[in-house]
């Protein structure tokens, strides 16, 4: 062979990125048909194609029967643990076959470099995870009430989020994972995270303490770039909504508590609870006596109650803790 020809082929190979990702999408309801088309469109699109997309079906026969005929390039399967979206990931994990196991919502859209910003930082062994960012798109518009500090109670990224560097844990709806980091360890705990409307979560991040216990020298990154949109539709846009995913929430974290120590589970919570949460509420009252609206008043309110439900919340799920 001549110089030129094996000095091309090297610099192909050279080029050729060895991280290969499988993209894992949960869905249980036939309701959202339209908001997991668009999802899985929008991984079609991707100028960084995956090796694999996996459909994951919560128990819904018809639902599994409809998206084989409808997807048959994807891996489609169904739930093999329990009901809810702990047990659905679990399963994709079991199905995937690449480096990298992505996890994108059935009601999130990606833009269309998502999955190689996502995946790029794992080109360093010491990265384990990663996590993207989630922009709320409201159906009917934010309400004017709902403070931008509590988008997490919708699954996006809230106003004091950390917006790069390393984080305690990414967001379900936006996230990779190294897939080897799963050896060794249990998967997401299927007694947490959500099943059909039942409102709690937290399984991410009890998972992401585990790895990094494992591991300390492991770093999980936030990737701002890598950006997805989440639908909001207008059940999740009421108070009442925000209630209960607030008590929900505060349930979660007395669970998460229990299993890696309060120290760790509560570490980011601390800053926002006394950093961001006041700060906010402040500004809010501070425009409304500004410009004479009660708008920010409103949303001061909400991020009070929204606080007092959470801490409500945590305490009965400590209580119950101790009772079990």
């Amino acid at each position: 062979m001549s110089a030129a020809p094996l000095a091309t082929l090297h610099a192909v190979e050279a080029s050729i990125d060895p991280i290969d990702a499988s993209v894992v999408i949960c869905t249980y309801t036939e309701d959202r048909w339209d908001d997991l088309t668009a999802a899985i469109e929008s991984v079609r699109r991707q100028s960084r194609v995956p090796t694999q997309v996996i459909l994951v079906v919560d128990h819904a026969p018809a639902l599994e029967a409809r998206i084989r005929v409808a997807f048959p390039e994807a891996l489609t399967v169904a739930n093999g643990g329990r009901p809810g979206l702990s047990g659905g990931r679990n399963t994709g994990i079991a199905a995937s076959t690449g480096s990298i196991v992505v996890f994108l919502d059935d009601d999130a859209v990606a833009e269309d470099e998502w999955l190689g910003r996502l995946l790029a930082p794992f080109a360093d062994p010491g990265v384990v995870a990663t996590g993207g960012l989630a922009l709320s798109s409201f159906d009917r518009g934010r309400p004017v009430w709902f403070p931008p500090e509590f988008d997490w109670v919708v699954g996006c990224t809230y106003r004091g989020h950390p917006l790069d560097g390393e984080i305690r844990n990414p967001l379900g709806c936006n996230m990779a994972i190294r897939r080897s980091a799963f050896d060794g360890i249990d998967w997401f705990r299927e007694d947490m995270g959500r099943s059909g409307t039942r409102p709690l979560g937290c399984e991410e991040t009890e998972l992401c303490i585990r790895l990094r216990r494992q591991d300390p020298r492991r770093r999980i990154l936030m990737v701002p770039s890598a950006v997805v949109t989440q639908r909001v539709p207008a059940p999740r846009s009421t108070f009442r909504y925000l209630a209960a995913r607030c008590f929900a929430e505060g349930i979660s974290k007395a669970t998460v508590s229990q299993t890696v120590g309060r120290e760790r589970a509560l570490a980011s919570e601390r800053r926002y609870a006394t950093r961001v949460l006041p700060r906010a509420a402040w500004d809010g009252v501070g425009e409304s006596l500004r410009i004479r609206s009660g708008d920010g008043a409103r949303r001061a309110l909400t991020i009070g109650c929204g606080l007092l439900l959470t801490t409500a919340g945590f305490a009965y799920g400590s209580v119950r803790q101790t009772r079990l």
